[in-house]
């Protein structure tokens, strides 16, 4: 099979998992804080890879690797999963879902500009013009969030959020010369657990109050975002680069607005709906560049 043609179909898949994942999060914290549900998570997976290391004799491997490579690692899994996701599940709470991703979706915009910057990628007018869209998309979607009267902190945690998941992928995409896919996903999710054990001494209360019903859900989200979806788009990346990777995974707005809107009963908002658009057809746009 065509390596871009693999790489956007591992993208697209990435993209529904994370959709699936966001759906489970949100109906499984409704009484538990962001920062208790990332423990939770994160724990989960990083068991999860830990085994997979042990059985298939991963960790020599990593005991090889440079301290340069584990610390761009480190600091890739704490913007990714520690501080970015911080910010998207405070939005999540203060704003819903169908509300929270478009903004954060825009996260392929930052990442093409720094790829741009830092990489050495070459940007096309097409890729501009979808970069456009997409902060037309934001505009459209800030203008709704003021006329509901919607907490404004939670736009700037959506705002954020996208910024730091950016910067992680752009070290990201530098770690898969170094590294293969299945070493790289799972030490990214070690470290982000350790990262978030900081957290640990203010949630451990909160992570003993979660009920069989919640574990469930969140195990599920684990296992759906963190384990096969971050699998699939470092694979992705790997093949055909962050510049497409993260484009076609922002697919994933369409998919998890709408199961927000069928399932959790969110309420749908003209300027919404029109934000999606926009910012689907920048997505378009940038990943068939």
């Amino acid at each position: 099979m065509n390596t871009l043609i693999l790489g956007v179909l591992a993208a697209l898949t990435s993209a529904f998992s994370w959709a699936a994942s966001t759906i489970l999060i949100k109906a499984g914290m409704r009484n538990k804080s962001p920062v208790a549900v990332n423990i939770f998570r994160l724990y989960i997976v990083s068991v999860m890879f830990a085994a997979i290391f042990l059985f298939n004799g991963t960790l020599s491997q990593i005991e090889s690797l440079s301290w340069k490579l584990l610390l761009v690692a480190f600091l890739s899994a704490q913007f990714g999963f520690v501080i970015g996701d911080y910010f998207y599940f405070n939005a999540l709470n203060l704003m819903g879902v169908s509300r929270t991703v478009p903004i954060t979706s825009t996260y392929p915009l930052w990442t093409i500009l720094w790829t741009f910057l830092f990489l050495g990628r070459n940007i096309s007018p097409q890729v501009l013009i979808g970069a456009i869209l997409v902060v037309a998309a934001i505009i459209v979607v800030r203008k709704a969030e003021e006329e509901e009267h919607l907490n404004p902190k939670g736009f700037v945690f959506a705002l954020l959020a996208p910024l730091s998941w950016s910067f992680a992928i752009l070290t990201m995409d530098w770690l898969t010369g170094s590294m293969d896919v299945l070493t790289l996903a799972g030490i990214r999710m070690m470290f982000a657990a350790i990262g978030v054990s900081l957290f640990l001494p203010r949630y451990g209360s909160e992570l003993r109050e979660i009920t069989k019903r919640e574990a469930t859900l969140l195990i599920g989200a684990a296992i759906s975002g963190l384990m096969l979806g971050q699998y699939l788009f470092v694979y992705s990346v790997n093949l055909v680069g962050s510049q497409i990777a993260a484009p076609v995974s922002a697919i994933n707005p369409i998919i998890a607005s709408a199961l927000a809107i069928l399932l959790l009963k969110e309420p749908p908002n003209k300027k919404i709906i029109e934000g999606l658009v926009l910012a689907v057809l920048g997505v378009i746009l940038i990943s068939t560049a």
